[in-house]
């Protein structure tokens, strides 16, 4: 086991930038990102392993095949094929349970590596996962168990983008799985760009005895922040996007966990900051979240740190990635219920467009834009927005793209 394998510093400026001059003005994919880490981390560490239920290249991680192959003992090939060898560290097999124990015996004896798998499809291995949940609370109080790596999951393909699955590919059920669990062992990590994936990488390659999932849209997503506002996040567990937000105290705080739901907040406050010229806005980046906490296990927000950040009295409207109720369970520990309306995936939707996602599921900029007018009796607004939702959802209905700029 590499404990202490630095990828980060060896990036170049435009994959590890120290500054964003316009923040959401380029766009990155950060699973792509993430195929270039694991390539780089593999070239270092012939221990580290890819785990992949026939999707590496599908959730654009093949940046891997430039170091090594796909594990692969048959001696018949096809001329499709991709590469394949013996001693391959690309492991992928069409059955997610047997890939996640071959990772956790691979883990036990000192090696790294990550499973990637389609967000809808990993809590398939949710009692295998349990059951390693409870070995790594058991294993504190054995004298001789030593530390063994982060045992690393990766969710992409989201519930969010259904351009060509449909209702079956949409679960973000994973997320509440981890953070129902009161063992504490588990992390779940929601980079907001390619650079904050790029830092939840260097922190899942750092961690000892927990379990993280990282979760983000394999798709090119607006870039937000440097590289060093993406390492705070992950020490803070949550930072305020200063580039969106204005000076002083706010009217309202708007929140955004996951790379998605951060893109709608930043654009729902621009909208509103159009038409309340009066108003004030906080944008905050939730980037973990474990047990009933901001934050990683290692170091939730305390309750001082988020009245700080979060103020203590105005309203808070969320956009999350996962489902509603599983954010909105942290945040009351930190706020009154009064304060939160948290936005999520609710089980709608299907085979569409991006945009209608987030209608159906009542998580898009207008739908955050409609919480704050009507919270100022702007009804006017209210209407707007409605208007300007139905009038996209019929142009994807008939054209199969949306009339709304993501």
């Amino acid at each position: 086991m590499n404990s202490n394998l630095d990828i980060v510093s060896r990036l170049d400026e435009k994959r590890w930038p120290a500054t964003v001059a316009r923040p959401g003005e380029e766009r990155y994919s950060s699973a792509e990102r993430w195929g270039e880490l694991i390539a780089e981390t593999m070239r270092l560490d012939p221990s580290f392993y890819l785990f992949s239920p026939d999707e590496t290249t599908s959730n654009r991680l093949e940046a891997a095949y430039d170091v090594t192959a796909r594990a692969w003992a048959r001696l018949l090939r096809e001329p499709w094929d991709l590469p394949e060898a013996a001693n391959g560290r690309i492991v992928e097999l069409l059955s997610e349970n047997t890939l996640f124990a071959t990772m956790v015996g691979h883990n036990l004896t000192g090696g790294q590596g990550v499973m990637a798998s389609y967000e809808a499809f990993f809590t398939i291995v949710a009692s295998q996962l349990n059951q390693y949940l409870k070995f790594l609370k058991q294993k504190q109080s054995v004298a001789w168990r030593e530390d063994t790596p982060g045992l690393n999951l990766l969710s992409t393909s989201v519930c969010w983008r259904q351009d060509h699955n449909g209702f079956s590919h949409q679960s973000p059920a994973m997320i509440s799985l981890l953070l129902s669990n009161p063992c504490r062992m588990a992390n779940v990590l929601l980079p907001a760009d390619d650079v904050a994936a790029t830092a939840a990488y260097q922190y899942m390659l750092d961690s000892r005895n927990v379990v993280n999932l990282v979760t983000f849209d394999k798709n090119e997503l607006p870039r937000w922040i440097d590289r060093n506002h993406a390492v705070y996040q992950y020490e803070q567990g949550a930072s305020v996007l200063g580039f969106a937000s204005d000076a002083g105290e706010p009217d309202y705080v708007l929140v955004a966990a996951g790379d998605i739901a951060t893109r709608e907040v930043v654009r729902a406050v621009e909208i509103l900051r159009a038409e309340l010229l009066e108003r004030k806005f906080r944008v905050i980046n939730i980037a973990a979240l474990s047990y009933g906490a901001i934050g990683t296990v290692e170091r939730p927000m305390s309750t001082a740190q988020f009245d700080e950040m979060f103020t203590r009295e105005r309203p808070i409207i969320a956009c999350f990635h996962g489902y509603p109720g599983a954010l909105r369970e942290i945040l009351v520990n930190y706020a009154h219920p009064l304060r939160l309306q948290v936005h999520g995936f609710c089980e709608e939707g299907s085979t569409t467009t991006p945009m209608e996602m987030l209608r159906l599921n009542h998580a898009s900029r207008y739908d955050l834009c409609i919480d704050v007018c009507r919270r100022e009796g702007r009804e006017d607004l209210v209407e707007k927005f409605m208007r300007i939702l139905q009038e996209n959802a019929e142009y994807a209905r008939e054209y199969g793209v949306d009339k709304i700029v993501l």
